[in-house]
């Protein structure tokens, strides 16, 4: 039996630097050296050795385009582990902690490519009990309705190698909204149809109001109480 190098990976995620950087990387776009250098404070010539690191662990990957160099996430099963990681203590203190921590981001927010926060947990409940979407051995099953087109979701024929709709436990709520690509349609119908847009943190998103009057005309859902204006 093989045994898994967690190791490798409490040691790349370890260093706050580093940490600060996977969470810019969580939003799925791909930044250069000197960015994320800036955004978690250090020197560019710290944030390479910082970068090498990452990617030696496998969660980060690098792409020339003309002279510069990007990186972004592996993947998007880089983007749900650090999720559930930081989702991994349960207590009710811990939860307000995180919330309190997690600032304007624990309203409304990107998870790399799917909507988190209070308002995707919603969406979620709301899925399920309208029985668009089904819990089955710990995945969603989504079920035809005509609601689906409405937010931007074409079901597919056949199923992929990708689960089409995957449970994420959400960092802040502590409960699942959706991911995958179904997360990924959803969100990308949003800010397409101006439904969301996006905060002065790179993250951070807010609802608008014909998004708002979209999502209770669709799921029955009323936001006022789920995100801040």
């Amino acid at each position: 039996m093989i045994t898994p190098r967690f190791d490798i990976l409490g040691q790349a995620i370890s260093d706050a630097s580093r940490t600060q950087m996977l969470c810019e990387l969580m939003e799925g776009r791909a930044y250069t050296n000197k960015e994320l250098a800036a955004a978690a404070g250090v020197t560019p010539q710290t944030a390479s050795a910082h970068l090498r690191l990452l990617q030696d662990a496998g969660l980060v990957v690098a792409e020339k385009r003309g002279r510069c160099v990007y990186h972004r996430l592996a993947g998007p099963e880089v983007a749900h582990a650090l999720e559930q990681l930081a989702a991994i203590a349960p207590a009710d203190s811990l939860h307000r902690a995180q919330q309190r921590k997690a600032g304007d981001l624990a309203q409304l927010r990107s998870c790399y490519d799917h909507l988190a926060g209070p308002l995707a947990v919603a969406m979620t409940r709301a899925l399920l009990d309208r029985g668009m979407l089904r819990q089955e051995h710990g995945a969603f099953c989504a079920v035809p309705a005509g609601e689906w087109l409405k937010l931007g979701v074409v079901l597919p024929d056949k199923p992929g190698r990708e689960p089409f709709a995957r449970p994420c436990l959400d960092w802040t709520e502590r409960k699942l909204h959706v991911a995958g690509p179904m997360g990924r349609l959803m969100l990308d119908h949003a800010l397409d149809s101006g439904w969301v847009k996006r905060r002065r943190h790179k993250r951070g998103l807010a609802l608008t109001t014909p998004g708002a009057r979209a999502l209770e005309q669709v799921l029955g859902l009323s936001c006022g109480g789920l995100v801040a204006a």
